[in-house]
Parts: structure tokens; sequence; C-alpha cells
């Protein structure tokens, strides 16, 4: 039977393959980790300064595992007790700004940590979520590192901001003599639940490893000597991963239908949003950078935004379709489908549910010479231009809303969340550190943050304009 381990904020629970032992082990010390260096603690809760290199600011508590290396606490690697062969491991992470760590699996195989936001050409092997090269000094120059390899896409989130990974993985074989006789694969690894690897042989240890030999089992080893990261909810699973982990099922019987953004693109559709109703007239753009968003003109709403790859239209053109695109990226969504602007009594009063005494008229989009939309309609007698643009560095991207004459008590819905954390400069930390919104231009008036249904949301009065952006 498989064994289970799992690191989260109640405590670690560790269980053995051998004789399906198991012990508990209280994220209060750091007894599950052999040995564990100065910059190594525990905390309540972490985050991080965009524009402060390297730096995590940890609560007191306990339940996050952060690593902090300064002069004064160097930064070394940090050891699992236990031992592992075949595993599937699951974890939280968030990077420090410009930050560099690293998962090896056995102590041996690394899957790379790094702040790779805004990366916006084709990701190396050294980008977040890469299987790292391996090392021979006795080769050319420009030849030592060989055998890595790149994630398929990057689907990085910002820095400061909680990753998802998730990693299958296979041991390598050996006979009775102790020689190998199956390399290690890495059958799945996923990012922020994108399929980033499947099935990589692994021919050898990645550079850096405990030892340049291989074993049937090793520890579970991060890195802590390159800069600060945390680490939150680490579940692994030990024996041999099961099926729809390895990386050999399909979700479809037909080969894919895929649409990259090779230049600014358009795509309308049918968009489907969990816990949400069937979006019927959504406009999807995709940029090269790699950044992209959907807009439902039936609310003027954005409604979600991703990166890495564009649109998978095969449930819309795969035989008859059913009319629904869906994006190939880390998404993320920006709540329940809902009008972005409402007139108000208050700021506390209930935000419209439908269009009735709005007066909505969508009225399409214009393209500029980018081919980039501006879409417009007409609310409460008021002309909006809702323009919305990917940002040069690829962190995100910029919505611009101009309204005319704007109906008095009219107030925009930026964003709604399981909690809503204001920071100094109008910048917001969204529904559990799930990404950024920068207020930039709100014409001077007061944004609030309130209650509604067990929810918080962002809502700003409008008199003209407003502009912010979603660094994700």
């Amino acid at each position: 039977m498989a064994g289970f381990v799992c690191l989260c904020s109640a405590g670690l629970v560790l269980s053995g393959t051998a004789a399906g032992q198991s012990a508990g082990v209280s994220l209060q010390d750091l007894s599950a980790f052999r040995d564990p260096g100065e910059s190594w603690q525990l905390a309540a809760d972490v985050s991080a300064d965009l524009n402060k290199r390297d730096v995590l600011f940890p609560t007191r508590g306990a339940g996050v595992l952060v690593n902090l290396p300064d002069r004064k606490h160097p930064g070394r690697d940090l050891y699992s007790r236990e031992e592992y062969g075949d595993m599937e491991l699951e974890l939280d992470y968030m990077m420090a700004p410009g930050s560099n760590s690293g998962i090896y699996l056995q102590g041996r195989y690394e899957v790379q940590l790094l702040d790779s936001w805004g990366v916006t050409t084709a990701p190396r092997p050294g980008d977040n979520g890469g299987i790292y090269e391996r090392w021979d000094d006795q080769r050319p120059e420009g030849q030592k590192g060989y055998e890595g390899y790149a994630p398929r896409t990057n689907v990085s989130r910002a820095p400061g901001l909680w990753q998802h990974l998730k990693i299958a993985f296979r041991a390598p074989r050996f006979d009775a003599a102790g020689h190998k006789t199956a390399n290690a694969r890495m059958l799945r690894v996923a990012l922020n639940g994108v399929v980033i690897h499947e099935d990589v042989e692994l021919m050898g240890p990645t550079r850096g490893a405990m030892g340049g030999d291989e074993k049937p089992v090793g520890p579970l080893r991060i890195q802590g000597d390159h800069g600060a990261v945390a680490f939150r909810n680490i579940r692994i699973k030990t024996g041999e991963p099961h099926q729809e982990e390895r990386g050999f099922s399909r979700r479809d019987e037909v080969d894919p239908i895929l649409v990259d953004a090779t230049s600014n693109t358009i795509l309308r559709s049918f968009m489907d949003v969990p816990g949400g109703p069937r979006i019927p007239h959504a406009v999807s753009v995709g940029s090269p950078r790699q950044v992209h968003y959907t807009y439902d003109m039936d609310k003027g709403m954005l409604l979600q935004v991703w990166r890495g790859g564009f649109l998978d239209a095969t449930p819309m053109w795969h035989d008859r379709g059913n009319g629904c695109s869906r994006p190939r990226g880390a998404v993320q969504h920006l709540g329940k489908p809902a009008f972005t602007l409402a007139k108000l009594s208050s700021p506390d009063a209930a935000w419209i549910t439908d269009s009735t005494g709005t007066g909505y008229r969508p009225k399409g989009y214009v393209l500029d010479e980018q081919d980039r939309p501006a879409f417009r309609y007409l609310v409460y007698g008021a002309a909006v231009t809702d323009v919305i643009k990917v940002l040069e560095d690829g962190h995100g991207l910029r919505r611009e809303l101009t309204v005319e004459n704007p109906a008095e008590g009219l107030y925009a819905k930026l964003a709604e969340g399981s909690v809503i954390e204001a920071q100094p400069g109008g910048l917001y930390i969204v529904d559990g550190r799930s990404y950024y919104l920068q207020l930039e231009d709100a014409k001077g008036l007061k944004p609030v943050v309130r209650e509604s249904g067990g929810r918080q949301e962002l809502i700003v009065p409008v008199k003209g304009k407003l502009a912010y952006s979603i660094l994700f």
C-alpha cells in the first residue's frame, strides 16, 4: 500500500512504506528535516514587496516553511529525514523577487524554482519549472550543461503570490546486484494547473546533486543557498504514481485544435467558468507576450486572465462542436460574472444582478493599429470605452475605463475574493495572494473594500476615467 505524507498548516504527518507505520511531526518545529540551517524558520504567513529583491516578510507562527538567507544566516539546503523512491509530490511555494531555489527528488534530480515572472520568450531549463541541466566540466565551453528540459510554457506567477507544483516521479530501478536497469523519470510535472513536462527520462543526476551516484531512495531536498523562498501544504504520496498522474492518459480522444497568439489575436466563443453560467458572448484576446484575457460582452466584465498558451478550440471546432473554447495556461478567474459598473444608493448597497433599469447595450469593439480591441457599451445613459492592454514587461495587463457623462452614484467593481488586503500606494492583494491589483487613476476618489455574501469586494466611485493594472 502506498504511504502518505502531508506537511500543512495544521502539522506534518509522515507514513513510511515498509510497515505502514505513521508518525506525526508538528510544524511547530523543524524536526522533519535533518540539521536545518539557521536560514530556515517557520511562520504563520509570508509576503513580499515587489520593489525589494530577494526578501520575504514572515509573520510569527507556524504552518509555512520559510528560507531567509543573509550574511548572518547563510543559506543551506534542507533535507528531509525520510527517504523516498517513487512518489507524488504536491506543494505551494512563493518566490521572493529575483529569487532562486529548487526541489531535488531523491536529492539528485532538480525541478527549478525561479522568479521567472515576465519571461515572454521561450523558457529555458533554468526557468521556473524547468528540469535542470546535467553538468560536465570536461565538456567544451557552452556545452558543459546538457540534457536539461525547459517547461513547455512559462506559467509562472508574480513573486509574493502562491504557486502550485505537482510532480509524479518514478525512481531509477536496480537489479539485485545494484546495477541500474532503468533511469529515473519525471512522469508528469504540473505548475499552476498546467502540465509542463510529461514522461521525461532522466539519464543521470542534474547539476548540484548530492552525489553523482544514483540510489533506489533518497531524501527530498530543498535548495536553500540561492535566495528567499517559502513553502506550505507539502504533500507526498509514496509508491507507484497512479495512471492519471503518469502522463499517459488523454482527456480527449481526438487531436486537439490549438490556437496560438503569435500576434494579437481575437476569438469569440462560449466560455465556461467555474461555479458560474456559460458565458455566451465571450471575447478572448491573445498576446504574443503570452498574457491573455477573456471579456464578457454581456456585462462589460474582465472575466479571467492567464499566462501560457492561448486557447484550445477543440470543443468548438471538432465535429459539430459546442461553441466553447478554453484557456491553455494558468488561469486567474476574477470573480463570478457581474456587471463592472453599477449605480448604487450608497457604498453598502447590493451590486446589481441583472440589467434591469441600467439601459445596458453592448456596442461591440474597435481595433487599434496593433489589433487590440477597445470595448464599447452604453449604461445608465453614459457611453463607456473599456481598453485593456498587456503590459510591455509581460507582468500583467492594464485596464482603462472612460465614462462620458457618468450617472450620479456610479461605481466600478474591480475585484472580489475571500480577502482583499490594502497595501501602500494603491496596491491590493486579492483572494489569498492570488493576484495584485494596482489602482493607478481614480480621479482622487476613495476606493472601498466591503463585505458581500461572505466575501470581500473592491469598489470605487467613477467620475469619468478609471485606470488600474492586474499583476499576476
